[in-house]
């Protein structure tokens, strides 16, 4: 591509480099020049202009960014790609669910040609349908096919969206005289329906582990979910203990995000129980939110998946938390 100023009366089918303004109205760059424009441009005085020229080979950027959006979808399902302007494409989620992303397709991509990229939210993201997942910007007014060739097949199927393949969800909530009670229950509907599932059920019982046992057991969502009045403090305190005693498996306690140390993680049968600390009533970001949507999807995520979460884990501050975690903060 040639880039740089030109007589205008050369400019004919060249695109304006920077938008101008004439007495008729703003010219917007970007726009490929037909007659009316030269005209319009030589009568209000403009003897040059600074344009661009694609060369022989060459791809518009509305085209190459087209062309590398299709790309990264490969045959993903799910992912809507808006029509190209301005040389990008977006991708957004058409339903609820976690973006999966081949990190070291989309870096050798990106990796190309300065004037070709490809940005993403986080692997593992959870997304809401019309979220955006990537976004492909094509930086200059065209790039040659070859680069964007090279680019396209490197990036390759980069990019999917995976749905929960649960539908269902039971949330028991634990009481203690003077507790919390149900406090905390509508944000944790709030992250089940997020998913594209539906909590069948909300059910509160004391809190003692033979009872939570009982709760457990008669549960009938694809997945369990037990937010306690007191803190799970231990592998063997009442929750886990309760999953135990209805003939289930914890298979990990604790996970290295913050807010979301205290949860654990196990089975029933086959079906996934997560115990959720306290500080899951806040609807903040947090490592429920990551353990919750990777279940939801059928992802893996055992013990040693949540061990590697503790990059990036570190989560905001929610105003719930009953003491800072830095000393001396105002």
């Amino acid at each position: 591509m040639k880039f740089g100023a030109l007589p205008i009366d050369q400019a004919e089918g060249a695109i304006l480099a920077h938008s101008e303004q004439l007495p008729e109205g703003r010219l917007r760059k970007g726009v490929v020049l037909d007659g009316d424009h030269v005209k319009a441009l030589r009568a209000a005085g403009f003897d040059e202009v600074t344009v661009a020229r694609l060369e022989p080979g060459d791809l518009h950027e509305d085209a190459a960014a087209a062309e590398l959006a299709r790309a990264l979808l490969g045959q993903g399902r799910g992912i809507h790609l808006s029509a190209p302007f301005t040389g990008r494409v977006n991708l957004s989620a058409e339903r609820p669910g976690v973006v999966r992303l081949d990190a070291d397709k989309i870096n050798a991509a990106n990796a190309v040609d300065p004037m070709i990229t490809v940005a993403t939210v986080p692997d593992f993201h959870q997304i809401r349908t019309g979220g955006m997942i990537a976004t492909v910007k094509i930086i200059a007014y065209g790039v040659p096919g070859s680069a964007l060739a090279r680019a396209a097949d490197l990036a390759r199927g980069a990019v999917r969206l995976v749905q929960a393949k649960h539908k269902t969800a039971s949330l028991i909530i634990t009481d203690i005289p003077g507790g919390p009670g149900t406090k905390g229950a509508e944000a944790i509907a709030a992250r089940v329906t997020g998913l594209g599932m539906e909590l069948i059920a909300t059910r509160t019982c004391a809190h003692d582990a033979e009872t939570l046992a009982q709760e457990i057991t008669a549960a009938t969502g694809d997945i369990v979910l037990i937010l306690t009045a007191s803190a799970t403090s231990d592998p063997f305190d009442t929750a886990p203990q309760a999953l135990r005693l209805a003939g289930g498996e914890v298979t990990r306690f604790g996970m290295p995000v913050d807010p979301g140390n205290l949860l654990f993680l196990g089975e029933l049968r086959g079906t996934p129980v997560i115990g959720l600390p306290g500080s899951a009533r806040s609807s903040v970001l947090h490592g429920a939110d990551w353990v919750l949507s990777r279940v939801a999807c059928g992802l893996p995520v055992g013990s040693a998946e949540m061990a590697a979460m503790g990059v990036g884990g570190l989560l905001k501050e929610i105003p719930t938390r009953p003491q800072p975690r830095r000393a001396g903060r105002d």
